[in-house]
């Protein structure tokens, strides 16, 4: 399926006649930066830690989802039960922890070109992310400097549900002044592609770790790339596209 093809169907399902991004809604791990590698090795050495059989591979498929999310449903797996608010608090912490204790993480290659073009393009850059660690969420600002602002970051202690409900996307629009459909959602997980095709935003899929293309497809992506370098180099083509397709 071409652009026009691909940005006709959204126009239908969303029930506008012409799609004018004003706001760019980002995810951070795996996206911005290669965290997800990092994030997977923590959370499969904390549940190794407590009896839990575990991949590190199935941590991919979680990402963008709130810590309490992935715990519970840890819990619900290995031990029939949520995980208790206590848990929650001790267990994240330790996973934190180990997260830290890795080294840093470098930007994922293609995210600053990506987010220089929705500046050039004049759309709103919003980060929506479901995690709470500051080891990444404070470099935000100096890494993207004069591209991201410390009052566009929405973290998973902002929303009341994480990804895949709409709500941190929603909050995002909300923050941006913009509407679903003018909004796009840059995502590489499931969850977080389910997350933005639910707000109703054209949500764009990447493929930068394990998960297929085939399931961010399955999750609701409008369109799939192979890479954040090739969704840098595809996105003018694609706002051009955007600029002259009409439903009517």
């Amino acid at each position: 399926m071409n652009n026009r093809e691909t940005i006709l169907r959204y126009l239908s399902a969303a029930g506008v006649d012409r799609f004018v991004p004003r706001a760019a809604l980002i995810d951070m791990d795996g996206t911005l930066y290669d965290s997800m590698p990092n994030h997977a090795t923590a959370w499969h050495t904390l549940a190794t830690e407590n009896g839990i059989p575990s991949t590190r591979e199935e941590f991919f498929l979680y990402e963008g989802a709130t810590g309490a999310y992935t715990l519970c449903r840890l819990f619900n797996r290995a031990f029939g039960r949520d995980a208790t608010p206590e848990e929650i608090s001790r267990l994240y912490k330790r996973k934190t922890e180990l997260f830290a204790m890795q080294p840093a993480v470098g930007l994922m290659p293609g995210a600053k070109k990506l987010l220089d073009f929705f500046k050039a393009a004049g759309t709103k850059r919003i980060v929506v992310t479901g995690s709470g660690q500051d080891t990444v969420i404070s470099r935000l600002t100096t890494d993207f400097a004069g591209l991201i602002e410390a009052t566009d970051i929405i973290t998973a202690r902002d929303v009341k549900k994480g990804k895949p409900d709409p709500e941190p996307y929603i909050m995002g629009m909300k923050r941006a002044g913009a509407v679903p459909s003018e909004s796009i959602v840059i995502e590489n997980a499931p969850l977080g592609v389910t997350a933005g095709h639910r707000s109703g935003a054209f949500t764009v899929g990447v493929t930068t770790g394990p998960v297929p293309r085939v399931e961010l497809e399955k999750a609701g992506a409008d369109i799939v790339y192979d890479s954040m370098e090739e969704c840098a180099e595809m996105m003018p083509g694609l706002f051009r596209e955007m600029a002259v397709t009409t439903r009517s």
